[in-house]
């Protein structure tokens, strides 16, 4: 490596992993009821064990949801379907402890008259940085690249039939000493998969196999996607990576996995969530959120100020903090940092005055213009809240209603990952002069 180059390194972890198994089935719940209550409030969080998932939290809400049948069909979609993982949908035990949300807190966000109050106090960060066509860092953008093919090849494919659902990714990046990638140093991926000794083998020879079939089955159906996957330049570096720094399995075997290796509970992978380590954290978790909670609705918020900042040609690079008080509507602060890389003629505190000035940060706003008040989750849950392409999709759904003493389905479209549309570079432009 050159002098004054230096490494970065970012994880991800697959849709199996058991903090991502507990994401998903809080998200999920979090989207039944949005899709039959719009106001409710929401904070769900669950742990997954083996054989077992809890499920508590606190909840508002005219709805009913029946949270032991989401954490099963949830359990199924991600591929714990066998009774021989300790962790099978079929299976498995469902203990619930939900209850209503406080009337302590609900006073400060729900109110009859004037603006809706922050449903916590917190700082939130938004980032935004152009070393991908997402704005997003390269070493989370690729490691999370690769946990998605890889659940693609598992599910849709029958190349890699030893997979099992949990797994884990880790990409490290060097950068020049003007903060530039210009390579891909290593790549540690380490995936559960089926038992690979056989009857008279040697256990050390059959680990041997096994970490040599993986790892050649990674470069021959992960990389080639990876490389379509990525512009030009980074797939140039997925070219002239070397396979010897790819580390497969590094541990050993990995039969054991998910939640029977491991429990699992939601919030416990921020990092992994956002950006891979850059920029910065408040650190309030996500998943089974709605969004009258600030850790989530702001942290979007200020995501998508930075990445169209970026788009627009502000700034190569910025960071964006916001913090709130509890029941209280306005931001208490606003704080932007651009590394050095701004465009235009004003200081980063003056940036951050234009930004309070013409864009509205209130719960209520911010709930408006991303239209969080949606089914919208379920799909961050996994591979990053960050960086994704947003798009619109019909998504539909079933809910027996006790009162009517019937099913009630209920099918809406609705548009995911609006925090990352760039729809504001004009505006942008034209408040920071920028032609």
């Amino acid at each position: 490596m050159q002098k004054n180059h230096y490494l970065f390194t970012s994880e991800s972890v697959s849709e199996g992993h058991p903090d991502k198994i507990a994401d998903q089935i809080s998200d999920q719940i979090l989207d039944r009821f949005l899709a039959f209550d719009s106001e409710a409030h929401v904070a769900v969080e669950t742990l997954v064990t083996t054989g077992q998932v809890i499920i508590v939290g606190e909840v508002k809400s005219k709805t009913y949801v029946d949270v032991q049948n989401v954490a099963r069909e949830t359990i199924k979609n991600i591929g714990y379907t066998k009774d021989d993982y300790y962790f099978s949908y079929k299976s498995l035990g469902v203990l619930s402890a939900i209850h209503d949300q406080s009337e302590d807190i609900a006073q400060g966000v729900i109110r009859e008259e004037g603006e809706q109050g922050a449903g916590d106090q917190g700082m939130m960060f938004g980032y935004a940085v152009d070393e991908t066509e997402e704005l997003m860092p390269l070493p989370i953008a690729m490691a999370h690249k690769i946990m998605e093919i890889i659940s693609f090849i598992r599910k849709q494919t029958n190349v890699m039939p030893y997979l099992r659902p949990d797994g884990k990714s880790q990409v490290t990046v060097e950068y020049d000493e003007n903060h530039r990638p210009v390579g891909i140093h290593t790549i540690v991926i380490s995936l559960q998969h089926d038992e690979f000794i056989k009857s008279g083998f040697d256990p050390k020879e059959a680990e041997r196999r096994m970490q040599e079939t993986i790892k050649q089955d990674i470069l021959r159906y992960v990389f080639p996607r990876l490389k379509d996957a990525f512009g030009k330049d980074i797939a140039g570096m997925l070219e002239r990576f070397d396979p010897e720094n790819l580390l497969v399995n590094p541990t050993g075997k990995f039969v054991i996995g998910g939640p029977h290796g491991d429990s699992g509970l939601t919030g416990r992978k921020i990092i992994v969530d956002t950006y891979g380590g850059r920029g910065a954290h408040g650190g309030g978790a996500f998943s089974g959120k709605d969004p009258s909670k600030v850790d989530r609705s702001a942290a979007y918020a200020v995501r998508h100020l930075a990445k169209n900042m970026v788009a627009a040609g502000v700034a190569r690079e910025i960071l964006i903090q916001v913090s709130y008080a509890i029941g209280v509507a306005q931001p208490i602060n606003i704080y932007v940092n651009t590394y050095g890389t701004s465009k235009v003629s004003l200081t980063d505190a003056e940036i951050g005055e234009k930004l309070l000035e013409n864009f509205k940060l209130t719960p209520q706003a911010i709930e408006d213009r991303l239209k969080l008040r949606e089914p919208v989750f379920a799909e961050t849950a996994a591979y990053g809240h960050f960086g994704r392409k947003p798009r619109k999709t019909i998504k539909r759904f079933k809910q027996y209603n006790y009162e009517k003493k019937q099913e009630e389905i209920t099918e809406k479209e609705v548009e995911l990952f609006t925090w990352e549309k760039l729809d504001l570079i004009d505006e942008i432009k034209q408040i920071f002069d920028l032609k």
